[in-house]
């Protein structure tokens, strides 16, 4: 599947294009129902996950940091459109598989290009898409969490002007961060290509899981 799957992918993009401006009231979720808060507020740089280091040694585009860029997403309807249908589609589109089932190693970043990966992949890949139907990546950072089993699990931060919101693959809802359950640990930074703490538990070695 490899390159096809990616390639299918980007054009939904242009699918989702296609509904921005449409009404949203017919939506489960709503922009109006979102709770306008206040963000969590990060601390001293943290280690990064070994596998992101390596993700961006083969990545270098989805880690670089363009300090231009708004640190915040200014909410639309449009953009909360896109939003919403780009988590949904690639929360449907791609097969969940651990790292050892899939590839045989304990934790590997990548775009889930196969049209298989686990919580990092989905979230990366969610990433991509929505920075190219023109959402700021610097506004969009990956983080580490502690689920409800108690493992490391992988989301992506929407920093924007209603509060932090989570894109999980456990979910189709777009949550603000502190009504997820998860114990947050750590985000990359805004600033640079590196991490930061966000004041929780000890980190995980890995987020490896589906």
């Amino acid at each position: 599947m490899g390159a096809g799957f990616l390639k299918a992918m980007r054009g939904a993009v242009i699918a989702v294009a296609a509904l921005m401006g449409a009404a949203t009231g017919v939506q489960a979720q709503s922009l109006a129902s979102l709770p306008s808060e206040p963000g969590i507020i990060p601390r001293a740089e943290a280690r990064p996950i070994a596998a992101w280091v390596t993700f961006c040694e083969t990545y270098a585009a989805e880690c670089a940091v363009d300090r231009s860029e708004p640190a915040r997403i200014a909410l639309t309807p449009a953009i909360w459109t896109t939003i919403v249908a780009i988590n949904k589609r690639i929360n449907k589109a791609v097969e969940p598989l651990t790292d050892m089932e899939h590839l045989n190693v304990a934790d590997r970043w990548d775009l889930a290009e196969d049209g298989s990966g686990d919580c990092e992949d989905y979230q990366l890949l969610k990433r991509h898409l929505l920075a190219l139907s023109g959402l700021p990546r610097r506004a969009m950072r990956m983080t580490v969490v502690i689920d409800e089993k108690g493992e490391g699990h992988a989301v992506l931060t929407l920093l924007t002007d209603r509060g932090d919101l989570i894109l999980d693959n456990k979910t189709d809802l777009v949550l603000p961060w502190h009504r997820t359950g998860y114990v947050f640990i750590k985000r990359e930074s805004q600033d640079a290509v590196a991490w930061v703490s966000l004041g929780g538990a000890t980190s995980p070695v890995t987020t490896a899981n589906r």
